[in-house]
């Protein structure tokens, strides 16, 4: 679909609410695209990332993809709005094994006050992704300028 943002600054607007993600930060997470109703996130394999045997941790994977939801969907509200997630459901569909993570993420529908964007996180080894988790998540668009 063809999504028209509310806020003609989108792009900056999600870059600036990425950079205050202290999580993000901690966890050396990159953005790497945003387009009206998409956004991109890599994340680079470091061993405080996995699990036991030595994977992404299934958690990480998860933060990577609502957060790639939650900027898709951000990147079309209006220029006062704040997003938080409301609902996520996450499917592992292969071990993280790899040397980075990428999450991309469209929204499915934008509404009003509620948002659905899908978010696919691959797993990049040796030059090849595979699909490794896929993600459905709900997003509320909130009125405050505060906490975007």
């Amino acid at each position: 679909m063809d999504f028209i943002p509310r806020d003609p600054n989108y792009k900056q607007k999600v870059s600036d609410s990425f950079q205050r993600q202290k999580f993000m930060e901690f966890i050396g997470a990159e953005l790497l695209d945003v387009g009206p109703g998409y956004c991109e996130i890599q994340l680079p394999y470091q061993e405080t990332l996995s699990q036991q045997h030595g994977f992404f941790h299934a958690g990480v994977i998860g933060s990577l993809a609502d957060n790639a939801a939650g900027y898709a969907g951000f990147s079309l509200m209006k220029t006062d709005a704040s997003v938080l997630t409301v609902e996520f459901k996450l499917n592992l569909l292969a071990p993280g094994k790899g040397e980075f993570l990428i999450a991309k993420a469209h929204v499915l529908k934008s509404g009003k006050t509620l948002t659905v964007c899908r978010s696919d996180v691959y797993v990049v080894n040796q030059g090849k992704e595979k699909l490794c988790a896929a993600a459905q998540v709900t997003l509320i668009q909130l009125a405050n300028t505060q906490d975007n």
